[in-house]
């Protein structure tokens, strides 16, 4: 075994799922790369979080040059292990509501899959070989709201994470000869700051654990995936919600 540490690159890591999937891998000794459109917050107390934060916008498609030399001069020759496409927006209505097909304009839509898909798949394209020197692995985040309607995402996100579910077995086909695995995972109404009001009582009435899940959970089936242990695991989609989609 080396002891150079295992290289993860993880976008949309400033809160929720994101924010805990960074401190699991740097408990399991990852070096860990951040993307977040946000500047870097003082409050990221953990080691190497300066060093590994990169600002960057995903709708900018014309950026992703300039993001992926920035991972390069980090990381400089080393292998990435693991990409994790965790970014994702779900715009909505002035007073909070859902926005549907008769709601969402060009614009919205535009924002919503460059930020949702598109640029996700320019990133791996883009990392391919040093995901390929790795013998890495590919997590794309999706949701739920990608193969059912929900109450609260809007329809540009839900066709974005269903595009990005169809875009993971094209990664698994294509990248899979190569020795990259992708997978993706579907989280469900799992506890985060900026859960939808109502959220209560929707896994009280569909979800049959009876609960929200923990970002922690989702954190650690990303983990998984990203490990030896799902070595022959690859075009997946792991639906992590109590069983809200039996």
């Amino acid at each position: 075994m080396s002891d150079t540490p295992r290289t993860l690159l993880l976008t949309g890591a400033s809160r929720g799922i994101g924010h805990a999937t960074v401190k699991l891998f740097q408990e399991r000794g990852w070096r860990v790369l951040t993307v977040s459109r946000q500047p870097f917050s003082e409050e990221c107390r953990w080691p190497g979080a300066r060093w590994g934060h990169i600002q960057a916008d995903l709708a900018d498609l014309g950026g992703i040059d300039t993001l992926v030399a920035e991972v390069r001069s980090r990381i400089g020759a080393a292998p990435l292990h693991a990409l994790v496409n965790n970014a994702g927006i779900s715009p909505k209505g002035p007073d909070g509501s859902r926005l549907g097909i008769a709601a969402t304009d060009a614009a919205a839509w535009t924002h919503v899959l460059n930020v949702n898909l598109i640029s996700t798949a320019l990133l791996a394209r883009a990392l391919l070989p040093e995901l390929e020197a790795a013998k890495g692995a590919i997590v794309n985040v999706t949701s739920i709201a990608g193969s059912r309607v929900h109450p609260f995402a809007g329809v540009a996100y839900a066709a974005s994470k269903a595009g990005l579910a169809s875009l993971t077995r094209e990664f698994a086909h294509e990248f899979g000869p190569r020795g990259v695995r992708a997978n993706a995972i579907a989280p469900g109404e799992i506890r985060t700051a900026i859960l939808s009001p109502g959220t209560d009582e929707l896994v009280r009435d569909i979800v049959p654990l009876a609960r929200l899940g923990e970002a922690r959970e989702v954190a650690e089936t990303i983990h998984f995936l990203c490990s030896e242990a799902s070595s022959y695991i690859n075009g997946a989609e792991i639906h992590i919600n109590g069983g809200q989609h039996v």
